[in-house]
């Protein structure tokens, strides 16, 4: 490819990305949805300017690994603590019941093989807690018990996600599913979480130190990426996948981190609020990049659109990611409107769960029509709940209002 086409492609992508995110948002949906639809509009599914070439994989995977890195900065373990048993139940069980029901469906209906039927399980326990955030911050409910029985079952959530990811990763490389593969990726983990956030605590130390001497500016960014970097070599040589190095950087970082087994480390916020500022338009640059590749990677033309399969996929896999959520909700003692608002708010898969189904593509284990399929279920779970949840809260703020 010529030098010349691929600053062509990149521009076309970078602006087509944000013109579709600006209508999205404007037109109240996830900016992600906006970004996947760039990518359909520019691949081999409609206009066929721009083929998923491996530059521009290249350039999504940065972006993935920035994706969870931010992520992992967002994620507050100690509102996990304070919401306490309910966050838990509703998180195990809104990971656990779409695993189940999804496997299930893949496995004894569809008739997929068990590694596809894995693959698909854990594209259903994704949480997007980003968009969460978001639609509960704009309802003014993320400070109410709901939105924080919420928050912390979405962090929850979101850790579990990663570890399971790592095991897929693991089972696509082996080629099946193993035991042993199972356990050594299990210590390679538990071991990176507890060793990484330690690591990357300390290296902070050290890049606050050069940042406070330092008369070139971009220097935060420049070592934070770096870090970020390594971490994801690290968790590759390790065993797991590149995301985890991200997200245990960004973990790490957080302003919101402490450390298990009461020991920490003395947290500087103001020096973390820097972190995450001068990161952010690096990962908004980078990620985008990511959605519009899933789009471009989907050949919706090659799909047989009149064959029952595709729908009846769809559609049950849709009923099991919406109830699986649900009904961890519905088992806490909470007033039924609450249980309803928490069920919906766990609803949405959104870029957690559009890097399962990109990861089960890459790796030769989804055909392009469970990838197709999969996409789907994931834009109508991140397109849908936020509309319903503005409808709900608008039609029973009243019953909720002293709770």
């Amino acid at each position: 490819m010529e030098t010349h086409d691929f600053f062509l492609y990149l521009l076309i992508i970078l602006l087509t990305a944000r013109i579709f995110a600006e209508l999205a948002v404007r037109m109240q949906a996830p900016s992600v949805i906006g970004e996947l639809l760039a990518g359909v509009v520019l691949g081999p599914s409609l206009l066929g300017w721009i083929e998923p070439l491996e530059t521009i994989k290249l350039m999504a995977e940065i972006g993935i690994i920035l994706l969870l890195f931010e992520v992992g900065l967002g994620t507050d373990i100690k509102r996990l603590v304070r919401t306490g048993a309910k966050s838990i139940v509703v998180a195990l069980l809104g990971f656990v019941l779409p695993l189940a029901l999804g496997f299930a469906l893949g496995y004894w209906v569809f008739k997929l093989p068990l590694l596809v039927s894995l693959f698909i399980g854990g594209t259903l326990t994704a949480t997007s807690i980003g968009i969460t955030v978001r639609v509960l911050s704009d309802l003014k409910r993320q400070h109410a018990p709901e939105g924080q029985i919420v928050l912390g079952a979405a962090v929850l959530d979101d850790v579990m996600g990663v570890v399971l990811l790592a095991l897929l990763y693991e089972f696509s490389l082996g080629g099946g599913v193993s035991l042993i593969s199972a356990g050594k990726v299990l210590v390679f983990v538990g071991a990176f979480f507890i060793l990484a956030p330690i690591a990357a605590k300390m290296i902070s130390l050290i890049i606050k130190r050069f940042d406070e001497v330092s008369e070139i500016p971009g220097l935060l960014p420049t070592t934070i990426v770096s870090l970020v970097l390594f971490f994801a070599w690290l968790a590759n040589a390790l065993g797991a996948p590149e995301l985890l190095g991200g997200f245990a950087a960004g973990l790490a970082l957080s302003r919101r981190f402490f450390l298990p087994l009461g020991i920490a480390l003395h947290a500087d916020e103001q020096f973390a609020g820097r972190i995450e500022e001068q990161m952010r338009p690096i990962v908004h640059l980078f990620t985008p990049i990511f959605f519009v590749f899933v789009g471009l990677s989907l050949s919706l033309r090659e799909i047989d659109w009149g064959s029952p399969f595709i729908w009846w996929f769809s559609l049950s896999l849709l009923a099991a990611a919406v109830i699986g959520k649900l009904v961890g909700a519905f088992i806490i003692k909470e007033p039924w409107p609450a249980r309803w608002a928490i069920g919906l708010a766990m609803t949405p898969r959104g870029e957690v769960g559009l890097i399962f189904a990109e990861l089960g593509r890459v790796s030769g284990i989804f055909s392009n029509e469970v990838h197709a399929g999969m996409v789907i279920v994931i834009a109508l779970t991140t397109l849908l709940p936020p509309f319903i949840m503005k409808w709900f809260y608008g039609r029973y703020a009243g019953r909720m209002s002293g709770y």
